[in-house]
C-alpha cells in the first residue's frame, strides 16, 4: 500500500506545512519582503523559492502517476516549464498558493482510487536527459520520491528561514501534534 499510506499523505501534510510556512511569510510581510521572497536563493546557482515550490508540486504529481503507470498530465510540464523559468519570472506567493492547493487536491483525487502496487514492481524512471533509472516500486518511493520531494520542501523551508521568516522546528513538524501525549509539552 505504497500510495496510500506513505506518499500520499507525507505529500499533503508536508505541502500544507509549506502552504503555511507561505502564509507566515505573507502574514509577517515587512518592507514588502512577501514581493521579494519568490525570487530568493539560497545560492546564486540554486534555483528561487518559486521553482522549489513548483518542483515540491512536480515531485508530488510525478510521484502518485507514476505509480500508478499514469501519463503525467500537461500540468506537470507546465509546472516544470514555469520552474526553469522561475528566475525571470518568480510570481507571488499567492501564485504559489494556487499551485500549492491545487497539487494536494489532485494528490487526494489519485489517492481516493488507488490501484493495487506490487513493491517489487519494475518502474522505468526517465529524466530529461535521457538518464533512465530501473527501479521497483519500493525503491522508487524510497529512493527517488521522498527523496526528491524533500529536497524541495526543505530547500524552500531554509530560503524563508534565509530570508528572516519566523520559521522553527514547530513549524515543519506541525503535523505530529496530535499524536502528542497530553500533559508532555514542555513549559516554556
Amino acid at each position: 500500500m505504497i500510495l496510500p499510506d506513505i506518499l500520499a499523505p507525507t505529500y499533503v501534510q508536508m505541502l500544507g506545512a509549506l502552504s503555511a510556512w507561505l502564509a507566515k511569510a505573507e502574514a509577517g510581510k515587512q518592507d514588502g519582503m512577501a514581493d521579494t521572497l519568490p525570487g530568493a536563493r539560497l545560492a546564486p546557482d540554486m534555483f528561487p523559492l518559486s521553482t522549489q515550490i513548483r518542483f515540491a508540486c512536480v515531485q508530488a504529481q510525478e510521484g502518485m502517476y507514476r505509480l500508478r503507470g499514469e501519463a503525467f498530465p500537461p500540468l506537470v510540464g507546465q509546472l516544470l516549464d514555469e520552474g526553469r523559468n522561475a528566475g525571470e519570472n518568480p510570481g507571488s506567493i499567492a501564485d504559489a498558493q494556487a499551485r500549492i492547493a491545487e497539487t494536494i487536491a489532485i494528490v487526494e483525487s489519485l489517492a481516493a482510487d488507488v490501484p493495487s502496487i506490487d513493491p517489487a514492481a519494475p518502474i522505468a524512471h526517465a529524466l530529461p536527459q535521457g538518464m533512465i533509472f530501473d527501479l521497483t516500486a519500493g525503491q522508487f518511493v524510497r529512493d527517488w520520491a521522498l527523496p526528491q520531494f524533500y529536497f524541495h520542501i526543505m530547500t524552500a523551508y531554509a530560503i524563508l528561514r534565509a530570508q528572516g521568516v519566523d520559521l522553527g522546528k514547530v513549524d515543519y513538524v506541525a503535523h505530529m501534534f496530535p499524536y502528542l501525549r497530553p500533559g508532555t509539552l514542555p513549559a516554556q
